[in-house]
């Protein structure tokens, strides 16, 4: 895969489907609708992938560079700041979708516990979600809330994929070393997808195999 690095997705490419891919998510961008309530989540229309993660792991980042703008996704230097779920339409083709952060956000315990349901109820109840893209901090590795997550998509038999986010803040052979302690920690799950794809946000590493396994994906 051209430009890949050790640690990459293993699964080969081509270049007509990276290209592809590019042009999709160079297209139309939209946010359509944000849910504070299981009851407010917008009409199932089309496929949907979900990105979900701890605060601060660069959820609403991450969405800002796959489809090549700054300000799509709010990002903030608070994390919590994704404080409903928030649908972005993709050319009319499938739903990106932002889901609130779990982990460091200065709020009450009684919203934390809100979010969850809610990311609980939408993960449960929408037959269009092809996947879960799992965000995990490279420098940190899969947390405990982490494992929670998974193993809450094991069981309600959600397909999801770690993505490593923040590679640039490491030296390639600790790239490296991140995707496999990653693709050990998912040896136990069984919705989870065994390729652990290494993404960098700020320099663009990772990003075009990303597009390209989310359209595959939520286009199958």
């Amino acid at each position: 895969m051209a430009d890949q690095k050790p640690g990459e997705d293993p699964e080969e490419r081509t270049p007509a489907e990276i290209e592809a891919a590019r042009k999709l998510f160079a297209g139309t961008c939209e946010f359509v609708a944000g849910a504070a309530s299981f009851e407010s989540l917008p009409a199932i229309a089309l496929p949907e992938v979900a990105f979900a993660g701890r605060s601060n792991v660069g959820k609403s980042t991450l969405v800002n560079a796959l489809t090549g703008r700054r300000t799509l996704a709010r990002v903030s230097a608070s994390p919590g700041a994704t404080r409903q779920i928030n649908f972005f339409d993709l050319a009319g083709r499938f739903f990106l979708v932002d889901l609130p952060g779990y982990g460091f956000a200065r709020v009450s315990r009684s919203m934390k516990e809100d979010w969850q349901a809610l990311a609980s109820a939408y993960l449960r109840g929408r037959p269009t979600l092809k996947r879960v893209c799992l965000l995990i901090d490279s420098r940190h590795g899969v947390k405990d809330s982490d494992h929670e997550t998974m193993k809450n998509l094991d069981k309600a038999a959600v397909s999801y994929q770690l993505v490593l986010t923040k590679t640039d803040r490491l030296k390639a052979a600790d790239v490296a070393r991140a995707v496999g302690a990653a693709e050990a920690a998912i040896r136990k799950h069984g919705a989870a997808h065994p390729d652990v794809l290494p993404t960098s946000s700020e320099t663009g590493f990772g990003i075009a195999e990303l597009r390209t396994e989310i359209a595959s994906v939520a286009m199958r």
